[in-house]
């Protein structure tokens, strides 16, 4: 260590741990903790040195609002207790919150359809990821929801767009449907099939009548193109 080094541990020492007679009457804590630190430990005893808010414009504004002083909406304020306790409390009043809501939309909510996608072998050790980019979009001017998502392995160059009304007992024509991009950018029909042909890498509804995908070429070769396009639903 250097002179600077020893120097600033004596500093630290002098500043933080000198003797404090008014708190020998407190379990344990005969010396000023570090102020930083304090705030971290997990327990639920008082600070030793709890923080100094004369002269906070919050705490002033809150002293000086009669109607913002008693708000149920406001969390409570403990000066005394470390961010652990602050934190517990908070958690508790967050979990009380939610589980009303999560009991009622838990009880509420029903399978409406069930679609089989694909099927794997149960030999297999390990479940491939077939399923990729799912994206929901909720059209509320025809109260239809859609899920637009890719499948690996065979169907890299389709997209799937599932659509269901937001009311389960009515139905929708082609609830589900795939759109297969291919070779569809090619110049003319004279184009080999497989010299243009494209997979999805990503697509999202751009509003209730458009979906916009990016498009990359699926051939293994340096300067791959991308293409962004933008198709109507219709």
């Amino acid at each position: 260590m250097t002179q600077k080094d020893i120097t600033f541990v004596a500093d630290f020492l002098t500043e933080h741990f000198n003797e404090a007679p008014e708190l020998y009457n407190r379990k344990g804590k005969y010396f000023n903790v570090e102020r930083v630190g304090q705030y971290l430990k997990d327990e639920d005893d008082d600070l030793v040195s709890p923080p100094n808010t004369e002269g906070n414009q919050w705490f002033n504004f809150l002293k000086d609002s009669a109607h913002l002083k008693e708000s149920p909406l406001l969390f409570p304020y403990y000066p005394e207790k470390s961010l652990h306790f602050v934190k517990r409390q908070m958690e508790g009043v967050i979990d009380q919150c939610l589980q009303k809501p999560a009991d009622v939309i838990g009880k509420s909510v029903h399978q409406a359809v069930c679609i089989s996608l694909y099927k794997i072998s149960q030999s297999e050790d390990s479940t491939p990821q077939l399923f990729k980019l799912p994206f929901l979009w909720n059209d509320k001017t025809s109260n239809l929801h859609y899920v637009l998502f890719t499948m690996l392995e065979n169907s890299i160059s389709k997209i799937h767009i599932l659509r269901r009304h937001t009311d389960t007992s009515r139905s929708v024509s082609n609830g589900i449907l795939a759109v297969e991009f291919g070779n569809f950018l090619n110049n003319s029909i004279n184009e080999s099939s497989d010299s243009r042909c494209y997979s999805c890498l990503d697509a999202h509804f751009y509003d209730d009548e458009t979906v916009t995908v990016v498009l990359k070429e699926s051939v293994q070769q340096e300067g791959k193109e991308r293409v962004l396009a933008q198709l109507p639903l219709s």
